[in-house]
């Protein structure tokens, strides 16, 4: 034993080399396009951010700086250790309702301490290598909820656009009542002298943003259709000198951070707390373990995604985060796939955001005071817009009701009550579908007297659940009858089902009959899902 260990040790060295060898190697022949890369997501990070930690609920002074942090931690801290290589790491429009809702009901105070927890089960369920498994979360559950958190983005913003406090903040049914209240919205920003500005503003930018993504030129591509928005606004509000609010920029950017103290730690007794952790490490690891997935599909070059590493890497961002007071962070896919699209092939192109987006907050701080905050917030009505993917439910409608119907539940409970409530309900949803799947079989039964041959349908999954149920079946037949089993409209066979099935054909010969398998339908079965699958 010793020695095959002491074997090992050389071969296990020898392949760091290699890895770290093979590292500097692709780093010396591609780092001018991650340069470039970083760059683009520097660009698309900026405006992002700063809306995002509004949207969050965030105190407004301290808006801009909790943002701007929560982003350089995704780029200095999560970037180099990330196992999604080209994954970008920040401030995520999926999490921002959550955020709003834990500092409605426990403060920003304690937002600190929510997020260092979800980190820490982050980091936790990385260790015990359960990344993999929240591959597992059904796709119909998580759309939903992104598209609930859309329309409440949207709802929100609709209202932070005009320079309007959203009507439905800090009550009961707030979702419901921020939609409700969107045609007051609406006239305000056209009669009211106050609001219309802001709202001329958010017309703008939310034209501009449309116009670049139709028809900019190939060369200027690069070039994100969020910043451009917002630099068009900024302009417009400039030269106009127009009375409309601005982001407000403290003095020194670690003013926003909020270190732990004794009295936010006394808060780890309630239940609330602890459950507000769950439910921000769940959505967080989901969204970014979807969102690697996504740029393993989108890329290939870079080596695929390790689950577990990846989770550890957004633990790991999170503890700071929360160590700092800030919001969380996740893997993003606007950022990540502006990254692909730009040419990054490392880690270095996430790392270098970071760093580009450090050196503007301590060199140019000034022109964040310039942006007005209707124009970050018109980024987000559009961002809310493209994250509901409303169309999503028609394409479950045609490929499985049951999931379409999950999407829905999840999304009208997301919006009409609250996200965990939402989040919770698809669950539950899910896993009863689950259930129902895999203990239910149809068998029917088509006796052909004419040729002497009685067809078996089996519908449904053939699990040890239904073993009774098919074996009752089986048993009505003669012993002599001739038997066709077709298996094609199942989804689900376990070994329980195949073993009476054999040995009932092993028995029928003997008698006399004859049992056929149709083997060949489990293998179209299994192509007709790899093709619906893309």
């Amino acid at each position: 034993m010793e020695t095959r260990a002491q074997a090992s040790q050389p071969d296990a060295r020898e392949q760091t080399v290699k890895t770290q060898a093979s590292f500097i190697a692709t780093l010396r022949h591609s780092w001018k396009e991650d340069v470039l890369a970083s760059v683009v997501v520097f660009l698309v990070a900026l405006p992002l951010s700063l809306g995002i930690a509004i949207a969050s609920g965030v105190p407004i002074d301290k808006a801009a700086s909790v943002g701007l942090i929560t982003a350089i931690i995704g780029g200095l801290v999560v970037g180099p250790l990330s196992g999604s290589p080209l994954q970008v790491s920040g401030p995520a429009a999926g999490l921002a309702v959550m955020v709003a809702l834990f500092i409605q009901e426990h403060g920003f105070e304690t937002l600190g301490l929510i997020v260092l927890l979800g980190g820490l089960m982050q980091l936790a369920t990385g260790l015990l290598r359960l990344g993999p498994v929240f591959r597992a979360v059904s796709p119909a559950l998580i759309q939903g909820m992104l598209a609930g958190i859309g329309i409440l983005i949207f709802a929100s913003q609709f209202h932070v656009m005009v320079d309007d406090l959203p009507p439905g903040t800090g009550k009961e049914f707030g979702g419901v009542i921020n939609l409700w209240s969107l045609p007051q919205a609406v006239w305000k920003g056209v009669t009211e002298p106050v609001h219309r500005p802001a709202a001329l503003i958010g017309l703008l930018t939310i034209a501009t943003v449309t116009l670049w993504t139709l028809f900019a030129p190939k060369k200027l591509k690069l070039l994100p259709a969020p910043l451009i928005g917002v630099a068009v606004a900024t302009a417009a509000a400039w030269h106009q000198e127009l009375d409309m609010k601005y982001v407000p920029v403290p003095e020194q950017l670690l003013h926003a951070v909020s270190w732990p103290t004794m009295a936010g730690f006394s808060r780890l007794g309630e239940g609330a707390i602890w459950l507000a952790g769950l439910s921000l490490a769940f959505v967080a690891s989901a969204e970014s373990l979807l969102t690697a997935t996504a740029s393993d599909s989108m890329q290939r070059h870079a080596e695929r995604t390790n689950y577990n590493r990846e989770l550890m890497a957004q633990g790991t961002g999170n503890v700071l985060c929360g160590l700092m007071g800030v919001i969380p962070i996740t893997g993003v896919i606007v950022r990540t796939s502006a990254n692909i699209m730009a040419g990054g092939r490392t880690r270095m192109s996430a790392f270098l955001h970071g760093v580009w987006l450090l050196l503007f907050v301590a060199l140019l701080p000034g022109v964040l005071g310039m942006i007005p905050v209707a124009g970050l917030a018109a980024v987000l009505v559009y961002t809310g817009v493209k994250l509901a993917k409303l169309q999503f439910a028609k394409i479950l409608w045609d490929q499985d009701r049951g999931e379409a119907a999950i999407y829905v539940i999840t999304l009208a409970s997301v919006v009409g009550l609250d996200l965990l409530t939402g989040i919770m309900l698809g669950i539950g949803l899910a896993f009863a579908r689950l259930m129902y799947s895999f203990s239910h079989l149809e068998i029917r039964i088509d006796e052909d007297k004419e040729a002497g041959v009685t067809e078996i349908r089996l519908k449904g999954a053939a699990s040890f659940i239904r073993l009774p149920q098919l074996a009752a079946a089986l048993e009505k037949l003669p012993a002599n009858a001739h038997v066709h089993v077709h298996l094609h409209e199942l989804t689900f066979i376990d070994h329980a089902c195949l073993d009476l099935l054999v040995k009932w054909e092993q028995q029928r010969q003997t008698a006399g009959g004859e049992l056929i398998l149709d083997w060949g339908a489990l293998h179209g079965v299994f192509q007709l899902h790899a093709w619906r699958a893309p």
